[in-house]
């Protein structure tokens, strides 16, 4: 939960960049710290105790943390999303203008008004739009595969080097850091997608060849440079799946996912007992699973450079115009998604382009025979009258102009 208000109160800029450095500044060093612990406490219940103290802390977020001030303007609390984000500008130094915060008001009841009156959406809602069920049913997927691929490779120690177990999982945890700065460096340039495909896909890749192996040293070491590969995929799929689901069901749409993902665990001790059959045969499962996880990740949208949707239409929506092969980096997927602009007058967003909202603005359909409508040239190219799906917004006088 935390690691998602995190992410609502970040800009899409600095979104890597405080997602990676909270992991790399604790959860890295301390996961190097549990097996020594463990040689340290000799004893699993106490092992235990000591693990679990410092949870302890996490209940006094209630009286740190912010609430989300997306999730209070979908539940009409309004002011006090106004009292946390005038917070936020005061401690970084900012002054919000009267205006903006007038529109800002005004912006979020109409989006409240439009989208949230009278409704009651819960997890289920995400399965009543398809484009949206289909994201949730695929992340589900792919994250099940990225943490059986990340557990089972942490479980590969306890069978591959038995005799320096300590030694070797230290080792296997430290791969974290240094994969921490790769996804750093290039999740923000390629994007989301194939940052994940790649990663994913390479670690099912090492597996592949370590299976192949006869020599158990040449084991240890692919799955340790799977292990590599499998951590920098979990880190990312960690951060996309909270970005692809909208606002009002994040929380409980994450926590199904995660959820899931430990039921994906549960195969995890299973495949390692395949090592009393072949050692290859073990690495040959994990290596399967990880092209899978890799090919799944790119039916998903890309959320890089992209505001994140907030309510459900948005989430149905949102990706539309992304393809396949769109790379952020270079081409199509590397245009930014326009800021939004609370002035009055506006929603938010609208359920189907054949809504009118608003008096002061109007969809149309760019049509052939739009064109008088729309009030353009009467040279139109050939590419605009083919752009039957291209929606443009456009600002009338309504004193002047009746609909």
């Amino acid at each position: 939960m935390v690691f998602i208000l995190v992410h609502e109160y970040v800009g899409p800029k600095y979104r890597s960049l405080v997602a990676f450095i909270s992991l790399a500044l604790f959860y890295c060093p301390f996961t190097l710290l549990i097996p020594w612990m463990a040689l340290w406490t000799g004893d699993w219940r106490r092992f235990a105790v000591w693990g679990c103290m410092p949870i302890i802390l996490g209940m006094a977020a209630y009286w740190l943390l912010p609430e989300s001030a997306r999730w209070l303007v979908s539940r009409d609390n309004i002011e006090k999303a106004v009292e946390i984000l005038k917070t936020v500008a005061r401690r970084n130094k900012m002054v919000l203008p009267a205006e903006l915060i007038d529109s800002f008001k005004v912006s979020c009841s109409e989006f409240y008004q439009d989208e949230m009156q009278g409704r009651n959406f819960t997890f289920l809602s995400i399965f009543r739009r398809r484009r949206l069920a289909r994201f949730m049913i695929l992340m589900t997927l792919v994250w099940m595969a990225i943490s059986l691929l990340y557990d089972g490779q942490v479980r590969v120690a306890s069978v591959l080097d038995t005799k320096n177990l300590f030694v070797y999982f230290t080792i296997s945890c430290a791969t974290d850091l240094p994969g921490y700065f790769v996804v750093f460096l290039t999740l923000d340039r390629f994007g989301r997608r194939w940052s994940s495909f790649a990663f994913t896909t390479l670690s099912g890749v090492l597996s592949l060849i370590g299976s192949a192996m006869t020599s158990l040293p040449s084991m240890k070491n692919c799955a340790l440079a799977s292990r590599f590969f499998a951590n920098m995929s979990f880190n990312i799929a960690l951060q996309w799946s909270a970005e692809i689901l909208p606002t009002i069901v994040r929380g409980q749409g994450v926590s199904f996912i995660h959820t899931m993902g430990l039921v994906a665990l549960l195969f995890s001790p299973p495949i390692i007992y395949l090592n009393n059959i072949s050692f290859s045969l073990m690495l040959l499962v994990f290596g399967t699973v990880g092209l899978a996880g890799g090919l799944l990740s790119l039916m998903l949208p890309e959320t890089l450079n992209h505001e994140l949707p907030e309510s459900i239409s948005e989430g149905e929506d949102f990706g539309r115009d992304q393809r396949g092969w769109d790379l952020p980096c270079c081409g199509h997927g590397n245009r930014k998604s326009q800021p939004r602009h609370w002035r009055m007058g506006s929603t938010l967003r609208t359920l189907s382009r054949d809504e009118y909202r608003s008096p002061k603005l109007h969809r149309h359909m760019n049509r052939p025979d739009a064109v008088g409508v729309l009030k353009r040239s009467s040279t139109v190219s050939s590419r605009e009258r083919l752009s039957e799906r291209e929606i443009r917004t456009i600002q009338f006088n309504t004193s002047s102009q009746s609909e």
